[in-house]
């Protein structure tokens, strides 16, 4: 692993007992994550948009979109609220090369939520769902704001293909969805 990257392994490649029960369910669904908690949140639910700009992915993210080392990509960073509380960080890389066609509406979502256009599309593929902890040092964990000090944060990542066209949904549960993992959980 290299310095400042998390190490994102998938369910079969993680030591038992690693990942805290209550967020365990949540970090391996292959449902809709805005589904889900428009349904604990009640109708509470929104998104934040922190910033939707074309940069460089990390080179976690380049690898993970087979991107060379040298091209941008549209990187979306939002909060899923509940409540008006951020419960969830969520980055997503688009290749610039995915805009195209169809696909163009991925830059204009605006505070629309990701997921539900993801899963609304016949043509979405997913690859396996991996996930890591994040902790203090790891670039990602720096962009996330979650106003308070925090030993380390779980989240999640998977390649969505639209019409095989591939765009990386990155969710870090933050610590205000703690206490609702239990009575949401399986």
């Amino acid at each position: 692993m290299k310095k400042g990257m998390p190490l994102w392994r998938q369910q079969r490649y993680i030591p038992r007992g690693l990942i805290p029960l209550p967020i365990a369910p949540w970090l391996f669904d292959a449902a809709s994550l805005t589904q889900r908690l428009r349904q604990v949140c009640q109708g509470r639910f929104q998104v934040r948009v922190v910033s939707q700009r074309r940069v460089r992915p990390l080179r976690d993210e380049r690898v993970a979109l087979r991107m060379r080392d040298h091209e941008h990509a549209l990187v979306r960073m939002v909060y899923l609220l509940c409540d008006g509380q951020p419960w969830v960080f969520a980055r997503t890389v688009i290749p610039l090369r995915t805009l195209g066609g169809a696909q163009r509406r991925l830059a204009r979502l605006g505070s629309k939520p990701l997921g539900e256009m993801l899963f609304a599309d016949r043509s979405m593929r997913r690859s396996a769902v991996e996930v890591a902890r994040l902790v203090p040092g790891n670039k990602l964990f720096g962009l996330i704001a979650t106003g308070s000090p925090v030993g380390s944060l779980w989240g999640r990542r998977s390649v969505f293909y639209l019409q095989n066209k591939p765009l990386l949904v990155s969710e870090i549960f933050l610590p205000a969805i703690t206490p609702t993992l239990s009575l949401s959980g399986d």
